[in-house]
């Protein structure tokens, strides 16, 4: 398998991590990574560098005012008197804002839904490099469509992952959504349809966000309850699209402790809602933070269940690109990995 990847993840290195009141480190560090790049190569899967494409792509899915705030804040955070070493949000405007907000504390309330996506001043550098992965590996998998290959798939390393990531609103630990931006290249170079199957254990908010108005690109996501769990406010079975995207949305929430085969089953009948849809090319949001072990878990997925998860996927034949969003450094991080490229790619040969 292709393994697209950039070591420019790196310049984003967040410190901290508040989650219910108390501050520790992030678990989303360059680190991760490293172990994900590792498990790969050492199961024999070809390395490919990310190209550079800039911002072009990303601004087909986010907005012009936010991504401004991503790439200049930092400078504008900077110019405060005694400034924290990180850009986190103290305020909010919630439900009652009457204009754009100008200063950047506000900026940082408005484009920041929560503390988990502090911004330091080499965030945008490594945000930007996480999307020229997922562009990167698009591009090859469009050649591969074009070339009339449609047994093609990809795995693109992306880090930070992006799937909270609104078109103006960056969260839990995502800045530029990644699996979207890649659905969106897709689109542009001549894919009618693209449905986006995310197994992330979170709620994949950004994204349906981005394509829920929309009945060109089909959003799938199986994820814990947000009935408790983080992201909390989307994530529901009866949040199904609306306008041209009514009924281009659906979402599988679990409850807490599901384990491989029930997993599995359900798995199941979101693939068929993927083939029923038709798609030209798939897009995976590939979160392994359903696993046992994640220090986030909520899932109890073994290392075998991720085989078993990518032989299912890939079984499915659509071609594929498998973008890179959770999971979270455990002893098993890396085995989860090589097993679900192991059973994808197995089912293909």
């Amino acid at each position: 398998m292709r393994v697209v990847y950039t070591e420019g993840h790196a310049a984003h290195a967040p410190k901290r991590f508040i989650m219910r009141g108390a501050i520790g480190k992030s678990p989303e560090k360059p680190a991760r990574a490293e172990i994900l790049f590792k498990a790969a190569t050492e199961a024999g899967h070809e390395t490919v560098p990310a190209k550079a494409h800039g911002v072009g792509p990303v601004a087909r899915i986010h907005d012009e005012g936010y991504l401004d705030f991503l790439e200049n804040g930092w400078a504008r955070w900077c110019e405060l008197p005694d400034h924290a070493d990180e850009i986190v949000p103290n305020v909010h405007s919630g439900r009652n804002m009457s204009q754009p907000p100008r200063h950047i504390v506000a900026q940082a309330g408005h484009y920041q839904a929560d503390t988990a996506c502090p911004i330091g001043p080499g965030t945008w550098e490594g945000a930007l490099a996480s999307s020229d992965v997922a562009v990167t590996a698009a591009d090859f998998l469009a050649d591969d469509l074009d070339a009339g290959n449609r047994r093609a798939y990809l795995y693109a390393l992306c880090r930070p992952p992006g799937h909270h990531a609104y078109a103006d609103q960056a969260g839990g630990f995502c800045f530029l959504n990644n699996s979207a931006i890649a659905a969106q290249r897709l689109r542009d170079r001549g894919a009618a349809k693209v449905a986006i199957l995310d197994v992330d254990v979170h709620h994949g908010n950004g994204t349906q966000g981005i394509f829920y108005a929309r009945g060109d690109v089909l959003t799938v996501s199986l994820h814990g309850d947000p009935a408790e769990y983080y992201p909390f406010f989307t994530g529901f079975a009866h949040e199904t699209g609306e306008g041209d995207g009514a009924g281009a949305n659906v979402n599988y929430p679990l409850p807490r402790g599901t384990g491989d085969d029930a997993y599995l089953e359900v798995l199941g009948d979101a693939l068929e809602t993927v083939a029923s849809f038709k798609p030209d090319a798939l897009v995976v949001a590939l979160g392994l933070d359903a696993s046992e072990a994640d220090p986030l878990a909520y899932c109890k997925i073994t290392t075998d269940g991720f085989r078993r998860m990518g032989q299912a996927i890939s079984e499915a034949g659509q071609p594929s690109l498998l973008v890179q969003e959770g999971g979270y450094i455990s002893d098993q991080l890396g085995a989860n990995l090589a097993a679900f490229l192991g059973g994808f790619e197995g089912a293909r040969s």
